[in-house]
Parts: C-alpha cells; structure tokens; sequence
C-alpha cells in the first residue's frame, strides 16, 4: 500500500529533526554547553564508549552531566565533525541511527585527534527526537583515555 503524502511528510520531519541530534550535539561541545549536550538526551539517555583501554558508561541526567561536566577541561578541548549520517526509521516513535566523525584538540591547533563512528538510539519524547543511547566507536585514535 502506497504511503499517504501525510505519512511521506511525517516521516521526512522526523528524520529531519533526528538528522539534528548529532549537529546540535556537535555545536554543544563546540560551544561547551553541557546542559545543552544532556538535554539532547531523553531522561534515562546513556553515553558508552567502546574500544578504549576501558569502557565508559553514562546513564541517566545526572550520569551524563558528571561525564560531559569535565569536556575540554584537560589537554583535550574536542572539536568533533560529523559525516555520513544514516537514519533507519523503526516505527512507534524509534529509530536508529549511524554517523562518522572526525575529532580535531582545539587546544592544539585542532590537531587530528581520531576518528569514529556513533551508533545511536532515538526516541520521540513528545513532539521532539532525544538520543536514547549514543555508543561510540573509535576507529583510530592518537589519544587513549
């Protein structure tokens, strides 16, 4: 059955609003704005990096201001550029999500600090998109928290 022009323009705001996510949370740790990064995140959002010496987890508002309240404090100021963003619509509010970066040290004359990808979990919280979960991934990296 053919898709009403309603649900063709559903769905294309929704990606819309998901393809933001990962900008807007890119201009918040330009800016340092954590607030601004945890608030992209639903209530009970997670944060995890994989591939570290040790894995990272994030849960939960305060789990996720704890994580990002030390951002660019350090020898490390991430300047984070995002590629490649690919959205999988699930239905009843979810969907899923992959997007490549490239991180640059601000404090090192954005000097290439590696380069990853983020597999991420959206849900609608009301009328908006929030991560659910964002997984990181690094590919190749020059530091090794």
């Amino acid at each position: 059955m053919a898709k009403s022009i309603e649900q063709i323009a559903m769905e294309l705001a929704d990606r819309e609003a998901i393809r933001e996510l990962p900008v807007k949370y890119c201009d918040c740790v330009w800016q340092g704005d954590t607030t601004g990064i945890v608030d992209l995140f639903a209530a009970d959002g997670e944060f995890i990096t994989k591939g570290f010496k040790r894995e990272q987890k994030a849960t939960g508002r305060e789990g996720l201001l704890k994580l990002y309240g030390g951002l660019g404090q350090g020898e490390l100021a991430p300047r984070p550029y995002i590629h490649n963003h690919v959205i999988d619509l699930k239905g009843n509010g979810r969907a899923t999500g992959r997007c490549y970066v490239e991180l640059r040290n601000f404090k090192k004359n954005l000097e290439w600090v590696g380069t990853g990808y983020y597999e991420d979990e959206y849900v609608k919280v009301g009328d908006g998109w929030k991560f659910k979960s964002r997984l990181f991934r690094p590919v190749q990296m020059n530091v090794n928290p």
